[in-house]
């Protein structure tokens, strides 16, 4: 069982950064990481996702190239540092873990949730 907790969201202007961090309570080593966000009124859709090494990184086109995602293992811990945030990067950010398997773009191929990290970029 992995324990998901988001932190590091919070009010941005347009253009501003933030840095998301997500912390489990167990052991990352192995599992496929993804980020994923909900706006209000929306689907809940991917952003990113690192592979159990940090190998293999992917990202949503409407963030590659300002977001990036990375990993330690070793402190359990994944981030996503987001720049040059717009308008429409305004959302609940959730931190995903998968069991089994490689990275994914899809939300029902993850086992662990967090609870989620509120964005806000204001214009």
């Amino acid at each position: 069982q992995v324990h998901l907790v988001e932190s590091g969201g919070g009010l941005v202007r347009t253009g501003g950064s933030l840095r998301l961090s997500c912390l489990a309570s167990g052991r990352i080593l192995g599992l496929a990481m993804g980020w994923f966000r909900q706006a209000p009124g929306k689907e809940r859709e991917f952003v990113a996702a690192i592979s159990w090494n940090g190998g293999s990184l992917y990202y949503a086109d409407s963030v590659k190239g300002r977001f990036t995602t990375s990993r330690d293992n070793a402190k359990n811990t994944v981030t996503l540092q987001m720049n040059s945030l717009k308008p429409e990067d305004t959302a609940i950010y959730y931190c995903a873990a998968r069991r089994f398997g490689s990275t994914s773009y899809y939300s029902t191929d993850y086992d662990y949730w967090g609870q989620g990290t509120r964005v806000t970029v204001s214009s």
